[in-house]
């Protein structure tokens, strides 16, 4: 008790309360600019963070890990440019509500449940860590490649109307992650003779190309000259504010908050995998339970409620690995992990016996976090959407500029300014032609997983009863079989309801 207490206490010092607000803004900013990341923000923190003490400094970080994935949801909501990789899904729902004069509802949604979530997740850390994190462990190769499997079968929820259409918009995706040098045989693949595509596409530009690139071709096209047509809402002067959700609202979607809130934390306990796995995975749950699934894609505000309360919980969650094990969850808390080590501490279970005061002023930081991310998000929405009031023929070039220094500043590589341009072409045509670019997405971020972990386990394991005898890989795959058939079967059934009809 004497540990929590101090650990509260570092946590509410006046600097250290001050430095997790400015980082919770600063973090919800790089959120919000569509190419720049929580991801980005905290690298750039982490000299900010020299001469601080450690719950100062890590608070300072975790506050713009939390800003910045709930950011993500601005740009989501507003142009249809996810701010951050875990706000793709919201884009799906956030956006159509917007264009149906819902945006300030859509964005109070996104501020709760990125609360909820990040909560939910927080307290998950604070005192299951331990636990959660020795789950973690018992994951090989055959779990991973079964995780990716089940997220692959996702694609056949998010394909619309056409499932083969779906189906190869994510084989384009896994295709583009083949990119690189083979992880087993060291052989460079369809690089074609390029040693800038040796490591591989990074998902910063690729992301940007599909979503924003391809959108500004869009819209270059059909010659928007106003935002009367996409944004009734400010066309007709009137002032979007943050709408929150009523309460019996939130109560009736109870199950959808907290499958989001448990899926998205689990993910994040997994390394390597993040916010843009946890949110699809959440939002294709969503699916399952939603009374009406059809409408998910059309303004369904259960799709924006699993996909910020998922993406939020994985904050939590990708910190259980990185300071329990010293195994970063994503590469935001690679970057954190950094920045204790420069504290002089080394994560890890010692981190847990050693520096308990430290590491309840870090959860305490999260918590702070959170709620400041709830007061900045809302009072900051009217400035936020202010951005609808510029016309499109004068937005849609100042997007191209910071998606460019966002694709450029990751890496500091022209390259990936050329791969972004290249997937904005293809996300331009993927949507002309009804594919979308969300499939594409997903096997890119899934593919190499599947496939590095697929060929590691043909190694360790050679025998079928030996793939056979992982009972976590075993379910994970028995419920990608489910996730797969099920729309098969759901689609049959309706055909069979619909011809008993006529």
């Amino acid at each position: 008790m004497a540990d929590l207490i101090t650990g509260v206490q570092s946590a509410l010092a006046p600097s250290a309360l001050l430095f997790t607000l400015l980082g919770t803004v600063l973090g919800i900013v790089f959120g919000a600019l569509p190419g720049l990341t929580s991801t980005m923000a905290i690298a750039l923190m982490i000299p900010l963070t020299y001469g601080m003490d450690a719950v100062t400094g890590m608070g300072m970080l975790v506050g713009a890990f939390c800003g910045g994935t709930a950011g993500g949801s601005v740009s989501a909501t507003l142009l249809a440019i996810p701010g951050t990789p875990s706000s793709i899904c919201t884009t799906f729902d956030a956006h159509p509500m917007a264009k149906k004069g819902k945006a300030g509802l859509a964005l109070g949604t996104s501020v709760i449940c990125s609360f909820i979530g990040g909560v939910f997740s927080m307290v998950m850390l604070s005192i299951l860590a331990p636990q959660l994190a020795s789950v973690a462990l018992q994951f090989g190769p055959l779990e991973y490649m079964t995780l990716a499997l089940l997220g692959l079968t996702i694609i056949a929820s998010i394909s619309g109307k056409s499932l083969a259409k779906g189906l190869i918009g994510g084989l384009i995706g896994i295709f583009a992650s083949c990119v690189g040098v083979d992880v087993v045989t060291g052989m460079p693949r369809l690089t074609f003779g390029n040693s800038q595509m040796l490591g591989g596409l990074s998902l910063l530009p690729v992301l940007i190309g599909l979503f924003a690139v391809s959108q500004a071709l869009l819209e270059a096209e059909n010659q928007v000259r106003s935002t009367a047509d996409a944004q009734p809402e400010i066309a007709n002067g009137g002032k979007i504010r943050a709408e929150f959700p009523k309460l019996r609202l939130l109560l009736s979607k109870w199950k959808i908050l907290l499958s989001s809130s448990i899926l998205g934390t689990i993910i994040g306990i997994l390394p390597g995998t993040g916010g843009s796995i946890a949110s699809f995975v959440a939002y294709d749950t969503a699916k399952h339970l939603s009374k009406t699934p059809e409408e998910f894609g059309k303004g369904n505000i259960e799709g924006v409620i699993a996909s910020e309360t998922s993406n939020n919980a994985m904050t939590g969650g990708a910190m259980v690995p990185m300071m329990a094990l010293g195994i970063p969850g994503d590469t935001a808390t690679a970057i954190m992990m950094g920045g204790l080590l420069i504290h002089g501490l080394r994560c890890g279970p010692m981190l847990f016996v050693n520096n308990m005061p430290t590491v309840y002023g870090i959860f305490a930081a999260l918590l702070i976090a959170n709620c400041a991310m709830v007061v900045f998000q809302t009072f900051g929405i009217r400035l936020f959407v202010q951005i609808l009031r510029i016309p499109r023929y004068v937005l849609t070039p100042i997007v191209i500029v910071l998606c460019t220094i966002g694709a450029f500043g990751a890496s500091n590589n022209m390259f990936d300014v050329w791969v972004m341009l290249a997937f904005g072409v293809i996300g331009y045509f993927a949507n002309k032609l009804g594919y979308g670019v969300a499939p594409i997405v997903l096997g890119f971020i899934l593919g190499s997983v599947f496939e590095q972990n697929l060929r590691r386990g043909a190694e360790m394991f050679h025998t079928v009863g030996s793939w056979l005898n992982r009972p976590i890989a075993d379910g994970l795959f028995i419920a990608s079989m489910v996730a797969l058939l099920l729309p098969i079967i759901q689609a049959q059934l309706a055909k069979r309801k619909a011809n008993k009809k006529s």
